[in-house]
């Protein structure tokens, strides 16, 4: 309770927003509005709009895994991860109910924009992904507590993003774009594989079966390895059946630092994660700027 005397209300809602989570919601639109200047489909506000809803889908669900889990109580004085406002009590849980709510509003909001820019689709993609980072902890099956935790966080917050950000623009997919996504999901779930690692018994004791409880810690780390072999693997797929992706490669120039990454992993545990945590989500925000470049620059 300390802490809560030296917070303002204002940072309070920072603390609660994560914004080291940001960057890596931030990437996979950055890439997704890349492709779409690359193909001369790059459109201003779409690509905003497309860009604030990406983070603020990241924010809400973030409000939402606060207050869920603290009411499941797989939140506890235990906890390894980052500080949480509710169970720390520097937040009620109503508070922290009305700022979901106004988030996930906000981008509403700003999705109905984009539905009259680019179809009736986008409202069915956007209420897909709220509906999905509400049952991430919440509702009868919380698919966080069902080990389908890194499947949702694949689906919405690399692949659609990527996808979902070009599909604004263009109003269509292209192949490319599709695997840029796939790349992309892969290196933002592992953002979530570290967190399970890292929480890998106080979940277990809570009862929250997340896939890294299933796989043990051996097989966490090794589905780190595989996400980060795919996503490095797909620049060389595209440069082999499309040439002008050749400068994709340049993702390659970032190895070094998923090589520690996954390093760490391999020896460290508990809030010592914390650190390689944030190292994921800057791997996946720079992956996303260099392949940017690549493909924009190298062709």
């Amino acid at each position: 309770m300390n802490e809560s005397v030296r917070l303002t209300k204002v940072q309070v809602w920072i603390l609660a927003a994560r914004p080291k989570t940001l960057p890596a919601a931030a990437a996979s639109a950055f890439l997704g509005s890349a492709f779409a200047y690359r193909d001369g489909k790059f459109n201003l506000l779409p690509a905003l709009a497309a860009l604030f809803i990406s983070l603020l889908l990241q924010i809400g669900a973030n409000f939402a895994n606060d207050l869920f889990d603290y009411q499941r109580g797989a939140d506890t004085s235990h906890r390894l991860g980052p500080l949480r406002v509710t169970q720390a009590g520097l937040l009620t849980s109503r508070q922290v109910s009305i700022g979901m709510i106004l988030v996930f509003g906000s981008s509403i909001v700003l999705g109905l924009y984009l539905a009259w820019v680019a179809g009736w689709i986008v409202i069915l993609i956007g209420i897909s992904a709220i509906l999905a980072a509400l049952a991430y902890t919440g509702g009868p099956f919380p698919f966080g507590y069902h080990s389908l935790g890194d499947l949702f966080v694949f689906i919405f917050f690399g692949f659609a993003a990527v996808c979902g950000t070009y599909f604004v623009q263009a109003n269509s997919i292209g192949i490319p774009v599709i695997w840029a996504g796939f790349s992309m999901g892969l290196l933002i779930t592992n953002i979530l594989v570290v967190n399970n690692l890292r929480d890998i018994e106080t979940d277990r004791e809570s009862g929250k079966v997340t896939l890294a409880v299933r796989l043990g810690v051996n097989g966490t780390r090794l589905e780190y390895l595989a996400c980060l072999i795919m996503a490095y693997a797909t620049p060389v797929f595209l440069s082999i059946i499309n040439k002008s992706f050749i400068g994709s490669m340049l993702t390659w120039l970032s190895i070094p630092l998923a090589a520690h990454l996954f390093q760490d992993l391999t020896k460290l545990a508990g809030r010592s994660l914390n650190q390689t945590l944030a190292g994921t989500a800057r791997l996946a925000l720079i992956y996303a700027l260099i392949f940017s470049f690549g493909i924009l620059f190298f062709h």
